[in-house]
C-alpha cells in the first residue's frame, strides 16, 4: 500500500520470521505432511481468489476508513 514507515518494521519482522522458518526446516527430522509445492500452489490460488481491493492497493479495509494527513 501507500504506508511507508510501518512497512519497514513489517519487512524486518518478515525477515526474522523467514530466518526462523529456515532454521526450523533445516533441523526437521520428520516427513512433511504437505509439500512445499502444494502450499505455494494453494497460497497462489488464495491470492487470485482475493478481492483486488484488499491486495496492497489501499482501496479497501482500513485504508479507506482512516485518512492520515500527508507527510511533510
Amino acid at each position: 500500500g501507500l504506508v511507508q514507515v510501518p512497512c519497514i518494521e513489517r519487512n524486518a519482522m518478515g525477515a526474522v520470521k523467514a530466518i526462523n522458518a529456515s532454521r526450523m526446516a533445516l533441523k526437521r527430522t520428520s516427513k512433511c505432511l504437505i509439500s512445499l509445492d502444494k502450499v505455494i500452489e494453494t497460497m497462489y490460488q488464495t491470492g487470485k481468489d482475493m478481492n483486488k481491493k484488499y491486495r496492497e492497493t489501499s482501496l479497501g479495509g482500513l485504508a479507506i476508513i482512516h485518512m492520515a494527513p500527508p507527510c511533510e
